[in-house]
């Protein structure tokens, strides 16, 4: 007896156009400390056939964790968040996935802030009062690996470039108990409270603050303050 082999049946038109472009969305991964932030940003990427929401974390440890489980095309990722920021977050997911591409949002867009993003790898700077249409552009830009800044952003780095003076050392030059002290401490810390924080003595604590205020030619707390505002590392907020 002969065996029949079974016709395969084709694949419905509609069915093949679908998976063709679930395959060719852009997908985003949303990272904001605020619930009701990252629904309003989920809700407006949503309205857009060409972009899908893959995952929402309020954190970067999150971020870092859920980029490398989802693997998204884009993060979109505040630049204010508890424990590590978001231009701190870029350099290592960027290292991590060097092809994707990070969305920087913040409440506080200084040129000093747009550079420190650019340069720890992000595609695109926007301020979160930017309107819904410029975030799905910038979403569309990094998935393209396009760099995207707001117009009204550009034309504040162009101007301060022109008029720029020396140079303010970066945080850069800060190693990393350093930078974790410099947060703790403009956020109104105590040196006992910091100490507590990261394990060490106040004593220690005390050493490491003095140290790098002298590394960024800083003498005192209110103009370390105003520092880590120019430099991202806490939000007016």
């Amino acid at each position: 007896m002969s065996r029949r082999t079974k016709k395969e049946q084709p694949v419905p038109a509609s069915k093949a156009k679908s998976a063709r472009a679930q395959r060719s969305r852009i997908t985003v991964l949303l990272v904001d400390p605020n619930p009701i932030a990252r629904d309003g940003m989920s809700c407006i990427l949503g309205q857009h056939a060409d972009v899908r929401v893959v995952a929402a974390v309020g954190d970067a440890t999150e971020a870092i964790r859920e980029a490398e489980r989802v693997k998204p095309h884009v993060a979109v990722m505040d630049i204010s968040m508890p424990g590590l920021n978001g231009i701190d977050a870029t350099r290592l997911m960027t290292g991590k996935a060097p092809g994707l591409g990070v969305v920087i949002l913040s409440t506080h867009s200084s040129p000093v802030v747009v550079r420190r993003a650019v340069e720890a790898g992000a595609l695109g700077f926007l301020a979160k009062d930017a309107g819904t249409e410029e975030l799905v552009r910038a979403v569309r830009a990094a998935g393209a690996g396009e760099r995207y800044i707001s117009q009204r952003l550009a034309h504040s780095l162009l101007d301060a470039r022109r008029s720029a003076g020396p140079r303010e050392k970066g945080v850069e030059v800060l190693t990393p108990t350093e930078r974790n002290i410099l947060k703790l401490v403009t956020e109104g810390k105590s040196n006992y409270e910091v100490a507590a924080a990261i394990g060490l003595s106040p004593r220690t604590v005390e050493t490491y603050r003095g140290r790098l205020m002298r590394k960024l030619g800083i003498e005192n707390l209110p103009t370390l303050v105003r520092y880590a505002i120019r430099h991202g590392i806490i939000a007016l907020d």
